[in-house]
């Protein structure tokens, strides 16, 4: 029964160990199976690959240290209301100061120091088609409305309109502003024909680019305005219509040649008439034809590479006066005539200094009675010479010595005038011409 008992032991005993046995061969099998399994999975990397892979790697990270690291944007916080301030108009002022000294035989008035005028000026676009403008002047007396236009481009292929008060376009230098001008005023002959502020009138201007002619280019200005200029007109807003028609023909002769050729024509009433009689003045309502013809001519060099430093400007223009009048006297109707001329030549020295002459002569017509400045009972002429020299500081402070010397033949002695000149402009115009 013992020797039983012991064999059964040794059963289990044998069992167990071959159980044991059986498991580890197992488990070093699904080891082997495993092993198998990754090889056939993952494909075989030689040392080529592996160099190249390192190649591939080392390429894409020195290509992310090249690109450019993208900037932290900066908040910023805006009212859009603040953009409002785009809707207000550009705002400029300019300042035109005179001091002169003069000798005049008979005369004891030798100096004078004015502020002549201080302008401010005006500018914005309406919408992408229309411009305003405006020019306010203030005197030591007081101010006045210079110009206030408006001005619609496009309004037809080639033509624009321009409604309201502005300088009209007869020849070329009545168009700009006494501070925009290359001397210290007006040329004689326009202030004699137009007085001392030239043609300035309310109405319409049509501007119309002509078909190119050849080689040239053409412009034709047509404007309706009241007759407000008191030296040839009504002086009034309600006053008979005036007429003018300005043609201009623009061309380049070189690279850096141009000459431009205008034609200027107006022609209007005027209405009232001052008549003296047995010692009494009285206005007399008779509508009487005035009528200015004029021609000028522009030629300037001006090297594209040097514009800066050289040019060389010649302007020259011509002024034909007729008109019916009533003569001051009372003795019934008549017709006078008379004409006048300027030119100038200036020339740039350097990009701050401008140097010019300008020769004026204006020729009244001579009658049994006076009626200044068109005519004399004397045989009168009016001749000038006005060289000058310019320095501009810089866009917008430019100073201006300019001697005159007026010929009154027939008429007052001499006059020989030495004046300074100080033109400056705070904004964004500077110093426009018109």
């Amino acid at each position: 029964m013992i020797r039983l008992e012991q064999r059964l032991t040794d059963l289990q005993s044998q069992i167990v160990e071959m159980e044991r046995r059986h498991a580890e061969e197992m488990q070093a099998l699904r080891e082997e199976i495993r092993v198998l399994r990754d090889a056939q999975e993952s494909p075989v990397v030689t040392p080529d690959d592996e160099l190249a892979d390192l190649r591939r790697r080392a390429e894409a990270e020195a290509a992310r240290a090249q690109e450019p690291k993208e900037e932290e944007k900066e908040v910023a916080f805006t009212a859009k209301g603040l953009s409002l301030q785009a809707l207000n108009p550009e705002l400029s002022v300019t300042g035109d100061m005179l001091a002169t000294y003069r000798h005049q035989e008979g005369s004891s008035q030798h100096s004078n120091t004015r502020f002549r005028s201080l302008g401010l000026h005006l500018e914005s676009y309406l919408d992408p088609y229309t411009r305003f403008k405006a020019a306010v002047p203030f005197y030591n007396g007081g101010a006045e409305l210079g110009e206030a236009y408006m001005s619609r481009y496009g309004l037809l292929e080639g033509l624009n309109l321009t409604f309201g008060k502005f300088r009209q376009q007869f020849g070329v230098v009545n168009r700009w502003h006494k501070h925009g001008l290359d001397q210290t005023d007006f040329p004689l002959a326009l202030r004699q024909i137009f007085g001392e502020g030239g043609l300035n009138q309310t109405g319409f201007s049509f501007d119309w680019v002509l078909p190119r002619l050849g080689d040239a280019s053409q412009e034709l200005t047509t404007q309706v305005t009241n007759g407000e200029n008191a030296r040839l007109f009504s002086g009034s807003t309600l006053s008979t219509p005036s007429l003018l028609l300005h043609y201009k023909n623009y061309r380049d002769l070189t690279r850096s040649t141009y000459l431009e050729l205008g034609l200027s024509g107006i022609f209007g009433w005027k209405d009232d008439w001052a008549i003296g009689q047995n010692g009494t003045v009285e206005t007399v309502h008779d509508r009487q034809a005035a009528r200015v013809l004029g021609m000028d001519l522009n030629l300037v060099w001006e090297p594209t590479d040097r514009m800066r430093y050289r040019n060389v400007t010649w302007r020259s223009e011509l002024y034909l006066l007729d008109r019916d009048i009533l003569v001051p006297d009372g003795s019934g109707r008549d017709s006078l005539s008379a004409w006048g001329a300027f030119t100038y030549l200036e020339s740039k020295l350097n990009r701050k200094l401008d140097l010019g002459i300008r020769l004026d002569y204006f020729k009244p017509d001579q009658k049994d009675y006076v009626l200044a400045p068109h005519a004399y009972r004397d045989d009168v002429s009016l001749w000038q010479v006005s060289p000058y020299l310019t320095y501009q500081q810089s866009p917008f402070v430019k100073y201006r010595l300019e001697y005159s010397h007026l010929d009154r033949q027939g008429s007052e002695p001499a006059e020989d005038s030495l004046t300074f000149q100080l033109i400056f402009a705070a904004g964004p115009h500077k110093h426009e011409r018109y």
